[in-house]
């Protein structure tokens, strides 16, 4: 069935609105991807989906999110306070309601700890370089958030200043992706820990190389041409995709240097050698 995953049909159904039972449902079934891929652990992680302006349904906390029940989901306005349901909602919501605040076009958030992108946050990486077609494609640069401490008003704010990307490095901690639907917040995740892998072996290779402008520009011409969904203006934050994607050369700030595109391609291997 086109639009379908395994047999769960994507939220975004033109012109028809999920009822709660159907997300119900389908954030059970990325609970159970999620622990099958190992992106999360015990009860690791937290999803979350924007039912109505304010009505959010919620995995509950402390729970195996591989194991959940429909009937073990919560829902909270938007402020998080709960609204029904038997269990407690997520001690992480803050960071949820965080991007529903800021982004009228998220209805879906996902919370994980893939192993690799984790590997990345952990080590204080953020991934903002043009390494790859399918990540200029679908999910921009993905930046690093300051470290908050879990569960407290800390991670939330940390996340705050980056709620314009679709995903989100967590530092120390793991990462965050965003859609209009689940499915796309779930895909997200996916390519994000895909990304990830891909990168760590290309450093351990010994040598990353950042894609030209001239590639760029094709993939640029592809998206427009296909129909893909940009990437939001904050995720061209990275000056070099910035540069490439838009075709918008940013104004240099007084006593910056500035570097050609050889130039920089050449840094970045020798920062990424002597790694």
């Amino acid at each position: 069935m086109e639009g379908s995953y395994g047999g769960y049909e994507s939220p975004a159904r033109q012109g028809a609105r999920k009822r709660e039972f159907e997300h119900r449902n389908d954030i059970v079934e990325i609970g159970r991807r999620l622990y099958q891929k190992g992106f999360i652990a015990a009860a690791d992680g937290n999803i979350s989906v924007r039912m109505e302006p304010d009505r959010i349904l919620t995995t509950p906390s402390g729970m195996n999110k591989g194991r959940l029940t429909p009937e073990d989901l919560v829902v909270t306005d938007a402020r998080g306070r709960l609204l029904y349901g038997k269990h407690r909602p997520s001690s992480e919501l803050e960071m949820h309601l965080v991007m529903y605040q800021e982004r009228p076009d998220v209805n879906a958030v996902v919370h994980a700890h893939p192993p690799h992108a984790s590997g990345f946050a952990v080590a204080g990486y953020a991934m903002d370089q043009p390494l790859l077609s399918e990540v200029i494609l679908t999910l921009g640069t993905v930046p690093l958030a300051e470290y908050g401490t879990p569960t407290t008003p800390e991670l939330a704010e940390a996340v705050r200043p980056h709620a314009g990307h679709d995903g989100i490095l967590l530092a120390n901690h793991g990462a965050l992706t965003a859609g209009g639907d689940l499915f796309q917040a779930y895909d997200r995740m996916e390519t994000l820990e895909h990304s990830a892998h891909i990168f760590i072996v290309a450093r351990i290779l010994g040598r990353e190389r950042p894609l030209s402008e001239e590639h760029v520009s094709k993939l640029r011409m592809i998206r427009e041409r296909t129909g893909f969904e940009p990437p939001t203006r904050a995720c061209l934050s990275c000056k070099v995709l910035d540069e490439k994607v838009t075709g918008r050369t940013p104004e240099p700030k007084a006593g910056a240097m500035t570097f050609t595109q050889e130039q920089l391609v050449e840094l970045i291997t020798d920062v990424v050698k002597g790694l």
